[in-house]
């Protein structure tokens, strides 16, 4: 039996009607296409591939030299010193409490004893005595970590908790404790204090005496320069009487005797603090 042999079959395009034509060339033009398609679709993702890539390694490029250039100890950019803001202790601008209940002010205590804590004295017996009433200013030869001032919880009297470990709530007579924020390089001028005044006249004692804030603790190098630095404290013990209770009584505080700012409209809190006390017996 013969080997059937199929021959290839040559199109005539000019023997084709119009229409197989048009057929014809149409699937011919799709495999084209098909194929460019595929292949343009390859390079296009190349493109963003690497376009991306260039641009993560540009970023990570630049932010490494930007770190060479920042130092650890101290910040590149300060164009001026601030001046600190006060902060009162406990965290609360809304003291309100009865004097009979202990669980009504043991979020007080609790508070102010936990925030003690770095100010006794098995953690303040690593930094320095200081001579009071200078700045205690430290050169940046050689190590740049910096040693800090000895600030005593004991000189709080009887606000430091220590005697007296209900820091009068108990009383009926509450302890404040008030403190600056940190700020790099600060050198008040002047002898700084803490005076609070009130709409209705409160007998009050600041512990330090006179609610001084001592030079010695100044100027503040850094977290991690002045990793032992610790703000002082000047307590204010308000000594209410009967007539004083179930009374919504606003007191503010503010920093005295220097040249930093504590009259800001637009900052309530720069050099000030506005509480208010409500004890209920």
């Amino acid at each position: 039996m013969a080997a059937h042999i199929s021959m290839p079959v040559k199109v005539k395009w000019d023997s084709l009607s119009p229409l197989s034509l048009s057929r014809t060339r149409q699937v011919h033009c799709g495999i084209l296409l098909g194929r460019n398609e595929r292949k343009g679709g390859s390079l296009i993702l190349l493109f963003y591939l690497v376009f991306y890539c260039f641009l993560a390694g540009m970023f990570a490029l630049t932010m490494w030299v930007l770190l060479l250039t920042l130092d650890d100890y101290v910040p590149r950019y300060r164009d001026r010193v601030p001046n600190p803001g006060l902060v009162i202790r406990p965290n609360s601008l809304d003291i309100t409490f009865n004097k009979s209940d202990a669980l009504k002010y043991s979020q007080y205590v609790q508070h102010l004893e936990s925030f003690l804590q770095k100010y006794n004295d098995s953690q303040q017996e690593r930094n320095e005595e200081c001579t009071e009433g200078e700045y205690f200013l430290q050169d940046d030869s050689g190590d740049m970590r910096k040693k800090a001032c000895r600030f005593k919880r004991a000189s709080l009297s009887v606000c430091s908790g220590l005697s007296d470990t209900n820091f009068g709530y108990h009383e009926g007579k509450p302890c404040v404790l008030l403190k600056m924020n940190r700020i790099i390089g600060l050198k008040p001028i002047g002898n700084p204090y803490i005076n609070c005044t009130k709409e209705n006249p409160i007998p009050m004692q600041y512990f330090p005496s006179e609610g001084k804030i001592d030079k010695m603790y100044f100027p503040y190098y850094g977290k991690k320069a002045h990793e032992n630095y610790m703000q002082p404290l000047v307590a204010v013990k308000l000594l209410l009487s009967k007539e004083d209770y179930n009374k919504e009584l606003p007191v503010e505080c503010r920093v005295e005797g220097s040249d930093l700012r504590n009259n800001d409209e637009r900052d309530k809190f720069l050099g000030r603090v506005t509480f208010r006390v409500k004890v209920v017996e």
